[in-house]
């Protein structure tokens, strides 16, 4: 059985504002997770939509 505990600190882990792509912690990080679905900060998503490779 799945505690509610566990659940809660994976969440917490997954909302922490760290970029996936430089690991700099930045607020439009978890902006950018609910708009696209990815955990990337405005600069990159910025040079990913320029470079996209």
């Amino acid at each position: 059985m799945i505690k509610v505990e566990d659940l809660k600190e994976k969440d917490l882990k997954e909302l922490d504002d760290i970029c996936d792509e430089c690991k700099k912690e930045d607020e439009s990080v978890s902006q950018n997770l609910i708009l696209t679905g990815f955990k990337i900060c405005k600069s990159c998503r910025v040079s990913k939509t320029i470079f996209p490779f």
